[in-house]
């Protein structure tokens, strides 16, 4: 993990808590109905059976990448706040609230009658069902499949499950077609490319059993970072010396927006002029925010790594 001072809380926290299960919009015990019915709606959530007793009017997203989903999907208007690092849509009613320390007097004043959490941080959860207020757990995904069902799961809260289904069609049919395009350009063949994908400038990586290793996997890419010391953990800080004499195809900067670092700024540090992906180009510059949420703009990053992997192996 990097610093908090480098990768920001809300960066830090997605990274680290890339673990955990998450319900699912698709099991039996999930119902809803359109924003106009009426009538109580159930969706399984990692925190049990939520049972709402209507469509709900004030929601209250402690998660930046629900948030991004509720807009998505239309239930905007339904939000009556979100946490302060819900940074998306700009619109969103962004308040002092924190998902990090979450206060549940803070958000009772909101009078939700619907909370969202990717987070059960110091027992929120019982502590807003202690007073009644419906909450829902959707923890951060682990496959792309949850990243999909926990879209469902908010379509199906919010009475916005056609719009929520939608979505996930999209989003999967946008992800196929640029996996499918790069795989195109890289058709001659040839070993796999090698890629690191930086989350702060102390060379903090993630494996391929994390969540984003998995989204860079669909297009056959090897990790640098699955060589480190299997002590490590799935978010290994790598030595400059692995880094250098692993010589990466491609270099992801996922601190582009927190921590200042670029294509130009990382050519300059020692040794790093001489690697592949600096002198052929392929450092590419990635939106923080987007690279570590698990929602809606999830095509955005695989198509950014698509275009790069289209370069990289048209030059080969």
């Amino acid at each position: 993990m990097r610093p908090l001072r480098a990768l920001g809380a809300a960066a830090l926290t997605l990274a680290l808590t890339l673990t955990a299960a998450c319900g699912g919009a698709n099991d039996d015990t999930s119902s809803g109905r359109d924003a106009r019915g009426g009538g109580a709606i159930t969706v399984q959530a990692a925190n049990g059976t939520v049972t709402l007793p209507g469509v709900p009017k004030r929601i209250v997203s402690l998660s930046p990448t629900h948030t991004e989903t509720l807009f998505a999907i239309g239930a905007g208007p339904q939000v009556v706040a979100v946490d302060e690092y819900s940074d998306h849509p700009a619109d969103a009613p962004k308040t002092k609230l924190s998902g990090f320390k979450p206060n549940a007097e803070a958000i009772i004043g909101y009078k939700p009658d619907l909370v969202v959490l990717s987070d059960d941080l110091d027992g929120i959860v019982k502590a807003l069902e202690k007073v009644k207020v419906p909450v829902l757990l959707e923890p951060a995904a682990t496959r792309l499949e949850d990243a999909y069902d926990e879209i469902m799961d908010l379509g199906t809260a919010t009475g916005r499950a056609e719009q929520a289904r939608r979505l996930t069609d999209d989003m999967r049919r946008r992800i196929q077609q640029a996996v499918d395009s790069a795989k195109r350009a890289g058709a001659s063949g040839g070993d796999p490319l090698t890629y690191y994908h930086e989350l702060d400038e102390q060379l903090h990586s993630v494996t391929s059993k994390t969540f984003v290793g998995q989204v860079y996997a669909l297009f056959g890419l090897r990790n640098i970072a699955d060589d480190a010391q299997p002590s490590a953990g799935a978010y290994p800080q790598l030595s400059r010396e692995h880094l250098l004499k692993s010589d990466p195809d491609l270099v992801f900067l996922a601190d582009t927006k927190c921590c200042g670092q670029n294509a130009a700024a990382v050519g300059k540090r020692p040794g790093w002029s001489g690697l592949t992906a600096v002198k052929r180009g392929n450092v590419v510059e990635l939106d923080d925010a987007v690279a570590s949420r698990w929602g809606p703009r999830l095509p955005e990053l695989v198509q950014a790594i698509a275009d790069a992997v289209g370069k990289a192996s048209a030059a080969r």
